[in-house]
């Protein structure tokens, strides 16, 4: 592993499962490439590691590998926590001298802000002199074989067997997020992206309809996360 010559400055990029782990990895690499410093990497689950389901021990081979590739001084798994996650994100912070830390915006509700209280205010009060890098979720998608408009905000509510993309928030709304429409379609056809159970979900729309929850790997253009720094 090369040395490191920046040793007063340290980052740790907290990642959880979904499509979004590895754009914060990447942009944490980023960084510590520009300042020639220390690299972590950490998830956080309550369940066991040898429990875990195919899909969640993909993601952490994933990140092992990109941990791996970028010369990170070390990919952290803290497997079994039943603690709050910011409280494990603090400890990990206070033991690897972190001073940047980077997160993914979550999509918690305003109410759920309310009666919990932000993950992000939680860490402030916690680690108050670490700078940190909330990287939200990015509102243009890209892939090699198909081009989406700006996404806007939209919503899903449930219907019989499927649910239905609308734009406009009422008290049957299930899930918040954005759609990313199809570019070249008279229809809503195109990409939902949403938070489900703390997972970033990006599912397919077909004429304003979702018939399945299951995540669709998507590539993302990551240059626009530069403006969310």
């Amino acid at each position: 592993m090369k040395k490191k010559d920046r040793m007063d400055e340290s980052i740790l990029v907290c990642v959880y499962y979904g499509p979004n782990g590895e754009r914060l990895i990447q942009r944490g690499c980023k960084i510590a490439q520009m300042l020639n410093c220390p690299l972590y990497i950490l998830t956080v689950d309550p369940s066991p590691f040898d429990e875990l389901d195919a899909e969640k021990s993909n993601y952490i081979s994933k990140w092992q590998q990109l941990a791996k590739e970028h010369n990170a001084q070390a990919f952290i798994l803290k497997d079994k926590e039943k603690r709050p996650v910011y409280k494990v994100i603090a400890e990990v912070a206070r033991e690897k001298n972190i001073t940047q830390l980077i997160i993914g915006q979550t999509a918690q509700s305003r109410w759920e802000q309310i009666a919990k209280g932000s993950i992000i205010n939680s860490l402030l009060k916690e680690i108050p002199f670490v700078d940190l890098h909330i990287i939200s979720v990015a509102r243009y998608l890209k892939n090699p074989d198909r081009q989406f408009e700006k996404g806007v905000r939209a919503y899903l509510i449930k219907e019989e067997k499927h649910y239905r993309l609308v734009f406009k928030h009422t008290e049957d709304v299930k899930f918040e997020g954005i759609f990313f429409k199809e570019i070249g379609t008279d229809f809503n056809n195109g990409i939902f992206k949403f938070m489900k159970d703390k997972e970033t979900l990006q599912v397919q729309v077909n004429d304003d309809i979702v018939t399945d929850l299951s995540n669709v790997e998507m590539k993302t253009d990551s240059d626009s996360l530069d403006d969310f720094l």
